[in-house]
């Protein structure tokens, strides 16, 4: 079982800039990584996803243009850079993979592994 450790995330202000990391616990055919987030409350939701070669990448709107998603493929560590972050973009952030082909990459269910979650705060 493929473990998934993030790390990176923290308390800061609007407008600040977070980057977020998450190393497997072995070289797995790890085809699709993601990043998803959760506010106490409300369902899982997809943040951004790359596939294992990045050549495809996938982002929600709240997001575009100022997240990015990499992949070091060399460690297979994903990291989620977050600028301009804002108060709405709180909530505890997961990594999520997928050793299977995934055809709809917000779905939560089409990934078979999981981290623990780091937690994401942004003051006003």
């Amino acid at each position: 079982q493929v473990q998934l450790v993030e790390s990176g995330g923290g308390l800061v202000q609007a407008g600040d800039s977070l980057r977020l990391s998450c190393a497997p616990s072995e070289r797995a055919a790890l085809q699709f990584m993601a990043w998803f987030r959760q506010v106490s409350g409300k369902e899982r939701e997809f943040v951004a996803g790359i596939r294992s070669d990045a050549g495809d990448m996938a982002y929600a709107d709240s997001v575009r243009g100022r997240f990015a998603i990499s992949r070091d493929n060399s460690t297979y560590t994903t990291f989620l850079q977050m600028t301009n972050l804002k108060p709405e973009d709180t909530a505890d952030y997961y990594c999520a993979a997928s050793t299977r082909w995934v055809s709809r990459w917000s779905n939560p269910f089409n990934y078979q592994h999981w981290g623990q979650g780091t937690q994401v705060a942004v003051s006003s």
